[in-house]
């Protein structure tokens, strides 16, 4: 069988955060767990990351019960540990205790050796009017989009 790319988006997270530094994460998975991500039954839209006893976990993750799982099949929403070397892992944790920034994963992917990865962003939440400055962008950009197109 051949393997299509699989590729998670957080769309809602460019809208929600103002993004800083970015990093790849592995994450600790069951074997149905990866088997459901290769099938692309996995969603991070709702899914935050927060650290418990100085490890990072992502919180509320969904990844769909595996079809031909056993009683051995997982749990759709538990906590994931990820797995970051011990230096980012610090320097993630003071800057969220420092500056309040929060830790947000934008896309679960799978790598070329088969290996499930997540980007994780020290992100920024933004304020009302930020917002409303994205959607006028984005509206900007498609009308100048629509007029080239037109003429």
């Amino acid at each position: 069988m051949q393997q299509r790319e699989i590729n998670i988006k957080n769309k809602k997270a460019r809208y929600e955060y103002e993004l800083m530094d970015d990093y790849d994460a592995g994450i600790q998975l069951f074997g149905t767990e990866i088997k459901s991500i290769r099938m692309g039954k996995a969603s991070i839209t709702e899914s935050f990351c927060q650290f418990k006893d100085g490890e990072l976990y992502i919180i509320n993750m969904f990844i769909d019960e595996y079809d031909w799982g056993t009683y051995f099949n997982h749990k759709t929403r538990r906590d994931r540990k990820l797995l970051l070397k011990k230096n980012e892992l610090k320097k993630l944790e003071r800057k969220t205790k420092e500056t309040g920034n929060t830790i947000v994963a934008t896309n679960l992917y799978i790598n070329k050796k088969g290996l499930a990865k997540l980007k994780i962003h020290l992100a920024k939440g933004k304020k009302l009017y930020d917002k409303r400055e994205t959607i006028k962008g984005k509206d900007l950009k498609r009308d100048l989009d629509r007029i080239i197109k037109n003429s």
